[in-house]
Parts: C-alpha cells; sequence; structure tokens
C-alpha cells in the first residue's frame, strides 16, 4: 500500500511539472498575440469622421476618375479590378482606397471677364458651398493681368460664405482722379471686372481688344497655395473662366505651370464662362483638367454653374486612390508616364497621365 501510494504520489508530481513547462512556454506567445492588435489597431474614427489615409512618401498617388456610358461615376470597383503601369511597366498597387476623400481646393476667379459674364459667375458663387463638405477647406482667388491671393483656406462654410459674398459684384462705377467715373463696367472686391489690371492707386490702364490675363501665372500662383496640403487630402483648382491667355504677360508658360501641378498631385477642373467655348479659348481650361485627370465643364448661365460646381466637387472628392512604389523604371528619368486600366468594359478612366521628380526651375 505504501509503494502504491509513492507511486501514485510520483505520478502526480510528473504531471503537474509537465503542466507547468507546458504554460511556461505557452503563456509569452499567447500575451503577445493579445497585446499586438492592441498595439497596431488604430484609433476608432470619431463620428461623423472620416478615417485617415497614409501613404509613404515614396509612393505615386494617382487619383482615378471612372464614369459609365452615361457620364455616371462608378463607385463599385475592387482592388483587384485595377491594372496601374509606370511607363509602360506594371506596377504594385500598393494603397486603394474608394471612400470619399476630404478636398484642398483654390477656387481659382477670373477678374477680367465681360460686364455680363461677370454678374452671371458672381451670382453663381454662393452654390458652390452646398458642394462641400465640412472637412473641405477653399481658398478663394482671383486673377487678371496679376494674381490676387485671397486671405486663406476657410474650412467654416459660415466664413466661406461671407467671402464669396464679398466677391459678388458691385454694380457702382469706379472714380477716377477727377471724381468722375474711370470704368463703367461692375468691378470684383474694388477691382474692376472688365480692365485689364486691379484698380488700386486711382487709375487703371485699360487695353481695349488686348488680352491682358496671365492665365498660366495664376494657376502656378495657386499650385504653391495647394503644394503643401497633406497628401491625405484631394488638391484640386477650380478654374473658372474664359479662357483667355496672354503669353507674353506670364513669367511661367504652359509647361512650366504643368510640372508643378503634376509634382504636387493637384488637379485641374475648369468652368468655362462666356463666349469660351464658341471662340475656342476654351481650349487652355480643357487642356489643364486634361493632363491632371480633371474635367471641363461649360456654364452659359448662373443656374447651370451652380450646378457645375456641385458636380466638380462630389467627382474630386469621390475618386478612386490608387498608390504605389516605383519599381523597374529609369528613376534618373524627369518624367513618367501613368496608365491605369479596369477589367470592366465600356468604363471611361480619367486620371492624369504621368508625373516629373524633382523641383521646378525658380
Amino acid at each position: 500500500m505504501k509503494s502504491l501510494r509513492k507511486t501514485v504520489w510520483m505520478a502526480s508530481l510528473l504531471l503537474w511539472a509537465i503542466s507547468l513547462a507546458q504554460l511556461n512556454a505557452q503563456t509569452p506567445q499567447q500575451s503577445s498575440e493579445t497585446a499586438l492588435p492592441q498595439q497596431n489597431q488604430p484609433a476608432p474614427p470619431q463620428e461623423g469622421g472620416q478615417t485617415k489615409m497614409v501613404i509613404s512618401v515614396n509612393q505615386v498617388i494617382v487619383p482615378v476618375t471612372v464614369k459609365d456610358e452615361a457620364g455616371r461615376l462608378v463607385p463599385d470597383l475592387r482592388r483587384d479590378e485595377f491594372r496601374i503601369f509606370e511607363d509602360n511597366v506594371e506596377q504594385k498597387i500598393a494603397f486603394f482606397r474608394a471612400e470619399a476623400v476630404p478636398l484642398s481646393m483654390v477656387l481659382l476667379i477670373d477678374n477680367d471677364l465681360k460686364s455680363k459674364d461677370a454678374r452671371q459667375v458672381a451670382d453663381s458663387l454662393r452654390a458652390i458651398v452646398a458642394g462641400l463638405s465640412l472637412t473641405d477647406e477653399t481658398f478663394v482667388c482671383r486673377f487678371d493681368q496679376f494674381f490676387h491671393q485671397g486671405k486663406g483656406f476657410v474650412t467654416d462654410q459660415d466664413k466661406l460664405l461671407t467671402e464669396l459674398k464679398r466677391t459678388a459684384l458691385d454694380e457702382q462705377p469706379s472714380v477716377g482722379p477727377a471724381g468722375g467715373p474711370l470704368s463703367e463696367g461692375p468691378v470684383i472686391n474694388g477691382h474692376s471686372a472688365t480692365s485689364a489690371a486691379p484698380n488700386t492707386a486711382g487709375t487703371t490702364l485699360i487695353i481695349k481688344g488686348q488680352p491682358t490675363k496671365a492665365l498660366d501665372d495664376a494657376v502656378y500662383a495657386a499650385a504653391q497655395l495647394l503644394k503643401d496640403r497633406g497628401r491625405d487630402r484631394r488638391k484640386i483648382i477650380l478654374l473658372i473662366s474664359d479662357g483667355v491667355n496672354a503669353p507674353k504677360f506670364n513669367k511661367f508658360d504652359y509647361d512650366t505651370t504643368l510640372k508643378e501641378l503634376l509634382r504636387n498631385d493637384i488637379t485641374v477642373y475648369g468652368v468655362g464662362v462666356g463666349s469660351a467655348y464658341f471662340d475656342r479659348r476654351f481650349e487652355r481650361l480643357s487642356r489643364y483638367a486634361r493632363d491632371t485627370g480633371g474635367d471641363v465643364y461649360y456654364g452659359l448661365k448662373s443656374r447651370a454653374m451652380e450646378q457645375l460646381y456641385a458636380k466638380v466637387t462630389e467627382e474630386a472628392r469621390n475618386q478612386y486612390t490608387l498608390a504605389y512604389a516605383p519599381a523597374g523604371t529609369d528613376r534618373g528619368a524627369e518624367y513618367h508616364a501613368i496608365e491605369v486600366r479596369v477589367e470592366r468594359t465600356g468604363l471611361t478612366i480619367r486620371t492624369r497621365e504621368g508625373y516629373y521628380t524633382g523641383a521646378t526651375p525658380r
């Protein structure tokens, strides 16, 4: 009996030792596996907020708009339906997002329109607020022969509405040095809406029949305001203009301006006004939109412009976002061509055709 009890006691001791060894071997791993998701799990988004878009600095961001044959946005494409190529070499998609993205927008308004066109633009501007979300930010600027920078990026929609109201036309004529009317046309923010230069010193030089607008310089200046906005935002320029441009008044030409836009992931959307559509001046807006992956629309009346603003912001916000780390291409080249394909048939893809590396010469 005594021998039997000793045998049972030794067997129990052996089982206890084995169990203890197994517990010591498993506990650190189980503890690590439990703690890892807690360490890496992102903080839950606030109610009404948007998940943050994190993209490595060495990746190329490619916003893509996809429409069906009726011109409607296609929102249900999957990551595996996209293919992306750089310089004809297929790239691995490292980041994909189909959610709405907050906008950083420079609203660039032509300050040198014909009186009728200027009135229609001014009457339509307040409708822009309706197409913006609470996470969007807008910088209101104007241009003619010169670039007139606004007061900064505004996220508060009431403040933006107030700023847009100030941009409305003042129907009172400008006053010349002798107290008489200098320009019978309307003015915007104290500047003539039909003259060649801002009315800042009591005299304005009006060159009849001669375009003096520096559209390329204005787009370049708008790009400088957007270039440092976060990569988690969609950077766009909404250009409202008749498309008139005078090359000799521009410091930066089209190619230089385009390079700056593509280097900084900035997309241009154009709203053509006035006679731009009929006399082909509209083409300048079309080129900027096409080459940066944006779109261009034509608004003849204030009501049409109001609808176009909402269309532009909806399209820009709901683009697909693709990103990749370039591989297999010549990294010494300044320009790299981009091509995006989707597997579904009957769809139209709009994206930028390439990008530049390096800094723009000043």
